[in-house]
């Protein structure tokens, strides 16, 4: 359906955005659906260039988007070695509430209606339901 590449630097973030707002449209989705996408879309995409391409610019974050039957799938891929995805501390309990980061994948997971990793986690696909 879309897709682009982009450097791993944090001031390209706006063409995923440009990207989700196209996809949106396209689909005619409704407010709800377009600020959990734009959310758990643009969280991916921070995670990917920070924490799988370490913020090396030359490496590049691949972002595909794909409508099937269930709905639309956003799927995000870093050129890094990927991470842990099965032992990630919970960003609710009391230890972690004041720590600024470790909330991405739970956002991810609270705003779609699946998250699925790929390539030790240097691959994630986020599906969002269409409610037709």
């Amino acid at each position: 359906m879309h897709s682009i590449e982009i450097a791993s630097s944090l001031n390209k973030i706006n063409e995923v955005e440009a990207l989700i707002d196209k996809v949106c449209e396209d689909l005619s989705l409704n407010e709800d659906n377009y600020g959990n996408i734009l959310i758990a879309v643009t969280e991916a995409v921070n995670n990917a260039i920070v924490h799988g391409n370490g913020s090396v610019e030359e490496k590049l974050v691949k972002v595909n988007v794909q409508k099937n039957n269930e709905g639309v799938i956003f799927s995000i891929e870093d050129q890094g070695v990927g991470f842990d995805f099965e032992n990630l501390p919970d960003p609710t309990a009391p230890e972690n509430i004041e720590k600024p980061d470790g909330r991405g994948i739970f956002l991810m997971k609270n705003l779609s209606d699946a998250v699925e990793f790929d390539n030790n986690g240097s691959k994630v696909s986020i599906t969002f339901a269409m409610n037709e």
